[in-house]
């Protein structure tokens, strides 16, 4: 009984340790931090280092944690919806996010349903090539567009070459561009989980609905494309999720009238060394992404489920 007793006791055991791994992980890489980015928020901005009123001193005890506390204020978040700029910046990055999101969509579709459905012996080198991107740096991959987009760049070039135009577009530093390299960066997200979709489906629901006179774009609209919506709505919260918080695109391929969250987030942070109300703004940003988080770990959470 006692052997049997210790063993459940090991069991058990190892099942906190695994569960326990990702959560110590997520507390000390995560909470604690966003506890800090909280508490930065509801500080008071100075000229000191760091540049924020009340600090806590572990080393005080409590009394330190319970004054700071009773110095805590909302003025920052406050701020926020008095000054149209903050504002404008979440729905100008939910906007470009929304809209690169559905370009993405359009794009990567047709590509993953290409992959899917070419000779098994192809798929892995497809794979492999829609993630080659990945293989670079992201830094310099962005820079590349702007060699790219520029009046005299790549592009403009080879279309006054062609003879399409007859004078060069201006894209850099505009929202196009960003949208441009939003869909580029992002596509490789957006390709895969639509493809692991697609790739499990079953091919006879097709050539039922074929032999039972269905015509292939019919079949497409109510057989493919309701069974790829996992991936559909996978590969979207992948795109948007990140897109929102975006910085490097729109800072190097995006002008002075480009307006998104991080950009502005950047510039207070580190122009105007306002801690408070860059923390304050990193904390709405977070609140706004915890719906499309949560729903996408429930649509994740459902397709585990349905694989079982």
């Amino acid at each position: 009984m006692s052997n049997l007793l210790a063993k459940a006791g090991k069991r058990l055991a190892g099942r906190w340790a695994v569960i326990g791994i990702p959560y110590a992980w997520l507390l000390f890489f995560f909470l604690v931090p966003f506890l800090i980015v909280i508490k930065i928020s509801l500080s008071e901005v100075t000229i000191a280092i760091p540049p924020y009123l009340p600090t806590i001193d572990l080393a005080e005890g409590w009394s330190s944690i319970r004054d700071a506390i009773s110095a805590f204020s909302f003025d920052n978040y406050i701020w926020l919806t008095e000054d149209d700029l903050y504002w404008k910046s979440y729905l100008s990055s939910i906007q470009i996010a929304a809209i690169s999101t559905l370009i993405t969509l359009l794009a990567g579709y047709p590509l993953a349903y290409g992959m899917a459905r070419a000779p098994s012996h192809w798929r892995p080198t497809f794979v492999m090539l829609v993630i080659l991107p990945f293989w670079t740096s992201f830094l310099i991959r962005v820079y590349a567009w702007i060699g790219i987009l520029k009046n005299e760049g790549l592009l403009n070039q080879f279309l006054l070459w062609v003879g399409v135009i007859d004078e060069p577009l201006i894209i850099l530093n505009t929202n196009w561009a960003v949208y441009i390299g939003i869909v580029y960066s992002y596509l490789p997200f957006m390709v895969l989980p639509l493809y692991a979709t697609l790739e499990k489906m079953d091919e006879s629901l097709l050539e039922a609905a074929e032999d039972l006179g269905c015509p292939p774009w019919k079949a497409f609209w109510q057989i493919t494309l309701p069974l790829s919506l996992p991936g559909v709505l996978a590969g979207s919260f992948l795109v948007f999720i990140p897109a929102v918080g975006e910085f490097v695109i729109p800072d190097l391929l995006g002008g002075s009238n480009t307006l998104m969250i991080g950009k502005t987030l950047w510039v207070e942070f580190f122009a105007n060394r306002d801690w408070p109300v860059s923390s304050a703004v990193a904390v709405i940003l977070l609140l706004i992404l915890v719906v499309p988080i949560v729903l996408f770990q429930n649509q994740q959470q459902k397709m585990q489920e349905r694989d079982k």
